[in-house]
């Protein structure tokens, strides 16, 4: 370093006088500067990484081993675990031998209550048929003709009601059948008579609750009939507004008149017409309504209505009054649901046929043998 401070001295010529300024700069440039910073600063630099690497490397030791340590717990762990698995499979396997062994025994005595289910079973029919012969032996002749009564009135219920849709009188002869089935002593015929009740009230049911305030109504209406307004004949119509031409045939109607004539009280034999039809609709109605005929019933009473809308004077009080109660008879129609019958009566007989099969084959038997002991007239011994 001081060769290179140097050429500036020499750059100057023999025997000339130096320069003071030039003079102070050598000075200067002369003087020693300080050495060693650089490297003691490399040198600190270098010793922190080191250090550095020191710890990370002495940190990642240890985490290595904290890893370790967890690993080697968590593995004692598992070890622990599938031992208390094994342990319990083992408790599990030996229950499930014992669960498999009761399963063995239920399925055994289930077998053994089932054949004596069927055991017991065989001897309730046995003891049926015993209980059904002494029933057969203990019918009397009393019995038998309460029973052809019962089953005449249940026939006679089901062709009325067939025929005529008399629920009514069904029902009433329902009601004798039980009467009569009652009196008998043999016990195995109750059932018939739970059989007649429920066809009973299904009769009694299928009948309109309100069929007979219906009939007064109806019969209130046909009598009014004769006293309602008919419809004006020949009536202006007021409610459209007077044109050019409704002018004119008011002026003209106080010159030429126009009237219905054919030598005989036109506006009478209408009135008389139109209230007579009325009247038969609401005969076919009351007749509909007894035979309970709902679709009958409801074209009756809007053929009525609809004579009334236009044959008679609506904005009279009497009519719409009566118009009103047709809409509501229409309303109330009677119930058309169809009770079926004959149940009661097929058991009646089924039962009949049962009772009356066994005597006489327990009566031929004792008659063979009578006549097979028996000697013959004339016959020797």
């Amino acid at each position: 370093m001081s060769n290179v401070d140097k050429p500036n001295e020499s750059a100057a010529p023999t025997g000339a006088r130096p320069d003071v300024s030039s003079a102070r700069a050598a000075t200067a440039t002369r003087e020693p500067r300080p050495r060693g910073g650089g490297s003691l600063a490399l040198a600190l630099l270098l010793s922190l990484v080191a250090a550095g690497a020191c710890g990370y490397v002495a940190w990642r030791q240890w985490q290595q081993e904290q890893g370790n340590a967890a690993d080697s717990r968590n593995v004692t762990s598992l070890q622990q675990r599938v031992a208390a698995l094994e342990t319990t499979l083992s408790g599990v396997s030996g229950e499930r031998t014992s669960l498999n062994q009761r399963l063995n025994d239920a399925a055994a005595v289930n077998r053994s209550l089932r054949e004596e289910l069927l055991g017991q079973a065989e001897r309730t029919r046995n003891l049926e048929d015993a209980v059904a012969k002494l029933a057969e032996k203990s019918l009397s002749g009393h019995d038998a003709t309460l029973l052809d009564e019962t089953e005449s009135l249940l026939r006679m219920a089901g062709e009325r009601y067939t025929l005529f849709h008399d629920a009514q009188g069904a029902a009433a002869a329902y009601t004798l059948a039980d009467q009569a089935l009652a009196a008998v002593n043999d016990g195995a015929f109750s059932a018939v008579r739970q059989s007649i009740e429920a066809e009973r009230d299904a009769l009694a049911k299928s009948q309109p609750a309100t069929q007979a305030s219906a009939l007064q109504q109806l019969t209130v209406l046909r009598g009014t009939l004769a006293t309602l307004p008919l419809k004006p004949l020949d009536a202006p119509d007021t409610t459209r507004a007077p044109d050019a031409w409704s002018r004119i045939r008011h002026a003209l109607a106080g010159v030429i008149s126009v009237q219905r004539d054919n030598g005989a009280p036109l506006a009478v034999a209408d009135a008389r017409f139109a209230r007579e039809l009325a009247e038969l609709d609401l005969a076919q109605a009351q007749v509909a309504l007894m035979a309970y005929d709902g679709p009958t019933y409801a074209a009756a009473l809007q053929r009525a209505d609809t004579a009334l809308s236009t044959q008679f004077d609506g904005h009279a009080a009497e009519v719409q009054q009566a118009s009103a109660s047709l809409r509501q008879l229409a309303a109330a129609l009677p119930v058309n649901a169809t009770v079926q019958l004959g149940a009661a009566l097929s058991e009646l007989r089924n039962l009949r046929t049962v009772h009356a099969l066994k005597p006489e084959a327990d009566n031929a038997v004792p008659a063979a043998l009578g006549n097979t002991t028996k000697p013959a007239v004339g016959a020797k011994p």
